[in-house]
């Protein structure tokens, strides 16, 4: 069983397709997975066992019937719980919503389904995806497999658990100030930010938005880039979808990187970080350099990067949620009620001068990654936190003033509307994870994701199994 649950999803599709091993017996093989470990972690929230089953016994006979499979084919899949699936329980982590069960399929479900995946369930993920601490009032806390005293980040934090354990090879999240980058960074996983309208989605309240985002995780990059390649291409239900074909995201990811220009930043200009964390990449220089890349120590000028992410994120939670705290206020976690009424406090012209300020930045960081190829830098600043603290409250003694303030690192990339990637780097000296952020040119997803295919292989850092899978 463990060989298949740790088996790369590319592995299991090439085996699966060969007959060598039935997709029900992959199926099984992951269900078993889940009902040993979840019970430890609690990653995945909602299971659908029995209908699971069924879809792999119907992709047996496809394969044996000759039919065209999917790139995806007979793969085991959790989704996580901000996206609806037709039939299955959706509850976004609020008690709102714990009993809701769509009538239809978010378009990234619809994909991952339509490329040959299974689904297995829905993964933990915290109150409308508020902050980068997986828990909620309707199924609890999300334990870190590495350190079940610590928390797993989020808020895709039931996907990177799931992975990280076996229970599952692939799973979708969502990103607007590092929830697919933060948890795998925190669980030795690898979580892809695509650039906005790679992966088209719907439904979605501000549809032009570059801000939230949805994209692959996986436990090594080219699993992440085959699951991108299911989800990613054009949709016309997203008006900011990129025409171009995820095809393209299946191919092979080698490639040479002799005089390739990356910015070193240990900080991003100044930001307070945890020494073990910075320990942690600093070590992975020479990886880099292994593979031929000119390193530089360099960062954009990140001014007003703060305000405008603040602002914005706190407008989507007006936009998205304001009706529901007129209507169940007492029923809402405090930081979703804060993040609502900071939006009602933005006036027009006051996004308007944002909106100014972002244009600048965006011409600062294309001007410095035209003699940048890539930016390499801290996906957090912090390592796993206890899960008892709901959020940072100070890093080497810089006081954080809002839940969010200690994943800067993350969400000042998110305004820059660039591809990002949390690859594993190493681990503390408490054997806690780090991940290490490579940002990409506008819209090169490609090239992120080849870059850290070449890192990942030369680093050493892919296949160690978390504490929680080797004991019981």
């Amino acid at each position: 069983m463990l060989e298949l649950v740790f088996e790369t999803a590319r592995g299991l599709v090439r085996r699966m397709r060969a007959g060598e091993v039935s997709v029900r017996e992959v199926v099984e093989a992951h269900l078993a997975q889940i009902e040993r470990v979840n019970p430890r972690v609690n990653a995945v929230v909602t299971l659908c066992a029995e209908s699971a089953l069924d879809e792999a016994d119907a992709a047996d006979r496809a394969r044996a019937a000759g039919r065209d499979l999917g790139p995806l084919f007979g793969l085991p899949v959790a989704h996580k719980d901000l996206v609806e699936t037709k039939g299955l329980r959706t509850t976004y982590g609020s008690p709102l919503m714990r009993d809701y069960v769509p009538d239809f399929d978010a378009l990234i479900v619809e994909r991952i389904k339509a490329a040959g995946a299974i689904t297995l369930g829905k993964t933990n993920t915290p109150e409308f995806g508020a902050g980068s601490q997986t828990y909620n009032d309707v199924f609890g806390e999300t334990l870190n497999p590495w350190d079940v005293s610590r928390t797993c980040g989020g808020s895709s934090g039931g996907a990177a658990v799931a992975l990280a354990c076996g229970m599952v090879p692939i799973a979708d999240g969502s990103d607007m100030g590092g929830s697919l980058r933060n948890p795998a960074s925190f669980c030795s996983v690898v979580g892809f930010r695509p650039s906005p309208g790679r992966v088209p989605a719907y439904p979605a309240r501000a549809a032009w938005s570059p801000f939230s985002v949805q994209g692959p995780m996986a436990r090594n990059v080219g699993d992440a880039a085959l699951l991108l390649s299911a989800i990613a291409g054009p949709d016309t239900r997203s008006p900011i979808a990129i025409p171009e074909s995820g095809e393209r995201f299946g191919a092979p990811l080698e490639r040479e990187f002799g005089g390739v220009r990356v910015a070193w930043s240990r900080d991003l200009g100044g930001l307070p970080v945890d020494p073990r964390v910075t320990d942690a990449i600093d070590a992975q220089r020479g990886t880099f350099e292994a593979l031929g890349c000119t390193l530089a120590d360099a960062e954009p000028d990140f001014a007003d990067a703060d305000e405008i992410f603040k602002a914005w994120r706190a407008w989507s939670f007006e936009l998205g949620f304001g009706d529901t705290l007129d209507a169940s206020r007492d029923q809402l976690k405090d930081t979703v009620i804060w993040n609502i009424e900071q939006g009602r406090k933005l006036s027009g012209p006051e996004l308007g001068r944002l909106e100014r300020r972002r244009t600048d930045l965006y011409h600062r960081v294309r001007e410095f990654m035209q003699e940048h190829e890539f930016l390499v830098l801290p996906v957090s600043q912090v390592p796993p936190f206890p899960v008892s603290e709901r959020w940072v409250r100070q890093i080497g003694g810089v006081e954080m003033q809002t839940y969010i303030d200690w994943m800067k690192s993350c969400y000042f990339i998110t305004v820059t509307g660039l591809p990002a990637i949390s690859v594993p780097c190493g681990f503390t000296p408490e054997g806690l994870p780090v991940g290490v952020q490579i940002v990409g040119r506008h819209q090169d997803d490609l090239g992120v994701l080849q870059l850290a295919h070449a890192f990942e292989a030369v680093a050493g850092c892919a296949g160690r199994r978390p504490p929680v899978c080797e004991s019981g």
